[in-house]
């Protein structure tokens, strides 16, 4: 089944950041994250997969490993397995990102 992101499935709490699935198969999975200005997702890592983070919306710091860097609209960061890496809103605004990995856990 093809799926087109559609912005009116954002969802924003004000405890913590909401993943919101839109497609998974058996090999991979695609998810939108949505942050408040100043909610985070600790860092954490994954044993056997990648990760990539799209930002669509909002500026935010994202880590790997030892690395911190600001990202904005249209940027992407690959998170590979075994490195830490988190995300946090640092901007004023919402943060909206285009979350892939694979294989699927």
């Amino acid at each position: 089944m093809a799926f087109v992101y559609a912005p009116d499935r954002k969802r924003f709490s004000g405890e913590k950041f909401q993943k919101v699935n839109l497609f998974d198969t058996e090999r991979m999975f695609c998810d939108i994250y949505c942050f408040e200005p100043g909610q985070t997702q600790t860092p954490h890592t994954h044993a056997r997969n990648d990760k990539v983070y799209y930002v669509l919306e909002g500026t935010g710091t994202f880590s790997v490993g030892e690395e911190e860097m600001v990202c904005g609209p249209g940027m992407a960061v690959l998170c590979p397995p075994g490195v830490d890496h988190g995300v946090v809103n640092t901007g004023t605004e919402r943060l909206v990102v285009l979350v892939f990995m694979a294989p699927h856990p």
